[in-house]
């Protein structure tokens, strides 16, 4: 008899605290998750801009791709050589000499890259390119009085802005920004991430990057760096190097993609020296610089593609900001040399 009541008790204390226990548990994982942060999906996007593929990887609950767009197709419509609406376009041709918001902003920085490597960077150098057979192609190389006559309107110095406004030394000069148009792209694509709170992600224009905290593994971003194999129809997809980068900008410069073969058998790479008007001869194959953007890291690659191994490392020095990776040729045989810190 006692025994029964006993039972009787131990049962309704359980049903008492059972619901009790299973509340304790619930409410336990409640604020256990609440304080765990949200964990977005990483989205991948991609799509065609200024004539190659852009592609980006990013922690985000939504695709941002039409924000992604509209922010390149800004830049297009300002830089673009090809886009014969564009800002630079009807600069050059003479229609208007009015700058927009982006153009003033790289215009000014390609200014500053042009001080820092004693004009090695030129945006002005367009009618050497395509005299030389680049860009717009020309059907006959030029030869040195040719030559000293282009000369003669290429020089950064020659352009400056007064308010909105373009002004040119020679109304023949040209402007061609891109070795710098792309980086900006990739830049500007990064500043809309990190207006909407995205921290983790990369962003890539043609081999000009932005990477910015983890990978969706956790860890910083694997970015590859090519072997400089003579490869005109960029199908050679061999590894030189990977670096493993977070919070920087990273462009690579280099002439094995980018050359032809001309009629009397020379192998003109697309890279001029503003300052001789012929194609550099130097041992670099590959430039690959990392910097705080990418617009600065594009235009720096290019100008130590210019200047060459001994006078790149000279800049380097004096910018511990820069950091680079370079590809060179020693006697028939690649060569690399690396900043010391540039995983760092």
């Amino acid at each position: 008899m006692h025994s029964s009541k006993n039972n009787n008790k131990k049962n309704k204390k359980w049903r008492w605290q059972l619901p009790f226990l299973l509340f304790l548990i619930i409410a336990s994982v409640l604020i256990i998750r609440s304080k765990q942060p949200h964990q977005a999906p990483y989205q991948h996007d991609n799509g065609m801009i200024f004539g190659t593929v852009w592609q980006a990887t990013y922690q985000c609950d939504s695709s941002m791709i039409h924000s992604i767009k509209k922010a390149l197709q800004e830049v297009d419509a300002s830089l673009s050589m090809f886009n014969p609406h564009s800002t630079i376009s009807r600069i050059n041709s003479g229609e208007c000499m009015l700058t927009d918001s982006l153009m003033r902003i790289v215009l000014c920085q390609a200014q500053q890259v042009s001080q820092a490597t004693d004009g090695s960077f030129d945006v002005t150098v367009a009618p050497l390119v395509n005299a030389w057979g680049f860009g717009f192609r020309n059907s006959q190389l030029p030869d040195s009085l040719q030559v000293d006559s282009l000369l003669q309107f290429v020089g950064w110095q020659g352009i400056s802005l007064r308010g909105d406004t373009l002004v040119k030394r020679d109304s023949r000069m040209v402007l061609d920004m891109s070795a710098i148009a792309k980086g900006f792209g990739v830049d500007q694509v990064a500043s809309l991430f990190r207006r909407h709170n995205v921290e983790n992600f990369m962003i890539e224009i043609g081999g000009e990057i932005v990477v910015s905290g983890n990978n969706p593994k956790g860890k910083k971003w694997n970015i590859g760096v090519s072997k400089p194999v003579e490869d005109d129809k960029n199908t050679n997809n061999e590894l030189q190097t990977t670096l493993q980068l977070t919070n920087c900008a990273m462009a690579t410069s280099g002439n094995y993609r980018n050359y032809y073969i001309s009629d009397d058998g020379r192998k003109l790479a697309h890279t001029i020296d503003p300052k001789t008007g012929y194609p550099v001869q130097h041992s670099i194959l590959s430039s690959t610089v990392v910097a705080p953007t990418c617009s600065m890291a594009d235009a720096f690659a290019t100008a130590f593609m210019v200047m060459g191994l001994d006078k790149a490392q000279e800049v380097l020095t004096r910018h511990p900001e820069l950091k680079a990776y370079f590809i060179y040729d020693k006697d028939g045989a690649y060569e690399t040399w690396q900043s010391p810190n540039l995983t760092e």
